[in-house]
Formats: C-alpha cells, sequence, structure tokens
C-alpha cells in the first residue's frame, strides 16, 4: 500500500504522543541542564589518553608516568581530518610490561576538527586511547580553546571503567593476560641463564692429600 511506511510512522509517533499523558516511561522530554540522561556504555564522543594509576617508571605526575601510549603514531597516520597530532620523545621509559618503550612528548587533539569515528581507538594495538562521554565542551576560544593537549587529554583507568565498565574489563584482563605471559617468559629466561651459569663454573678442586 502507498504510504504505508508514513501511516505507521504517524500511529507511533500518536501512541506517544497520547501515552506520555499517562506514562513516565513515554516522557523522552528532561529539563536540561538541571536534569541528564545518563549516558548509555556504547557513547562516543571524543577521544581521551588511558593512564594508569600506578607510577610504573617513577618520577613525574602520575598521567604522564602511567600512560599507556607508545608514540607509535597509528592512530595520527589513520585519522581521517588529520587531528591529531604527535612527536615522539627522545628518551625511554617502561611500560605495562615492563618494557622500555618510547612515550609521546606531544599529543594534541583538535576536537573542534574531530569527528567521533573511533578509528583512532580501532588501530591503537597498545589500548591507550579510548572514547569519552563527555560532550559540554563550548568555549569561546574557538582554536586554543578546543585543541587538547596530552596532559588535558589524559584520563585514569578508573574513568574509563565507570563509564565503559564492561569494555574497560575485557582490555584489563587482556593486558593481565599479556603481562602474565611476559612475567613467565622473563622468569623462564633468568632460570635458564641461571642454571647455565651453574654449569659453566668449575667445580672445586679436592683437597691434596699430606700421607
Amino acid at each position: 500500500m502507498l504510504g504505508e511506511g508514513i501511516l505507521k510512522g504517524l500511529a507511533e509517533t500518536a501512541k506517544n504522543f497520547a501515552g506520555s499523558f499517562v506514562s513516565a516511561e513515554r516522557l523522552t522530554t528532561v529539563q536540561y541542564p538541571e536534569e541528564r540522561i545518563a549516558p548509555i556504555e556504547a557513547t562516543r564522543d571524543f577521544p581521551f589518553l588511558v593512564y594508569d594509576q600506578e607510577n610504573r617508571d617513577g618520577g613525574g605526575p602520575e598521567w604522564e608516568a602511567g600512560m599507556r601510549c607508545v608514540a607509535c603514531q597509528i592512530c595520527e597516520k589513520e585519522c581521517p581530518p588529520k587531528c591529531i597530532y604527535i612527536e615522539k620523545s627522545k628518551d625511554k621509559k617502561l611500560d605495562y610490561l615492563g618494557k622500555a618503550q618510547y612515550y609521546p612528548a606531544r599529543f594534541d587533539i583538535d576536537i573542534s576538527v574531530c569527528m567521533s569515528c573511533q578509528i583512532c581507538v580501532e588501530v591503537c594495538p597498545f589500548e591507550a586511547i579510548k572514547m569519552d562521554t563527555e560532550f559540554e565542551l563550548s568555549t569561546t576560544d574557538r582554536f586554543g580553546g578546543l585543541l587538547f593537549d596530552r596532559e588535558k587529554l589524559a584520563k585514569s583507568n578508573e574513568h574509563y571503567h565507570k563509564i565503559h565498565p564492561t569494555e574497560a574489563a575485557q582490555v584489563d584482563a587482556r593486558l593481565a593476560e599479556e603481562k602474565a605471559k611476559a612475567d613467565a617468559k622473563a622468569k623462564a629466561a633468568s632460570d635458564a641463564a641461571e642454571a647455565k651459569a651453574a654449569n659453566l663454573k668449575p667445580s672445586a678442586k679436592p683437597a691434596e692429600g699430606g700421607d
């Protein structure tokens, strides 16, 4: 029937309109900003950089010392609107596996250009960049006010768990598994080295008799 879809849409609208007078579940309008609806877990607005609470490498602010990003620059290369700017450090620090890695000396995201596509999250091999649920980022400074540096982008793993609990738990489990494997490999290598050193160590000569 011609126009059947339009009629179904109008009927649904009428049902919701009439139902809003008798059912609270159909009241979709809230008095923002006094009232707010909690975002669903799959909400994604703009990226942020994850840092772990423990100070892995010692010294410096917690957000900097615990940052997962190793400045591999994959997200910068894959970003469609080219709004990510990264400069790799000259020195290295330890990552969550205890491996010396580079880190971002500079990491900026131009939020005014970002299209929230989440490609940076999908290509990151270190679970270092995720999508936030914060959207109230209006500012009178249309240029500098929307250019977020690494300190402003850095948010704790605790924040990640708060906004995306299911996803964050899966990431933590995967990282813990990788760390356990790395620790087991390091221990096996250490044990093998000790065993080899023990085998190469010359045996003590027996004391000569005085007969």
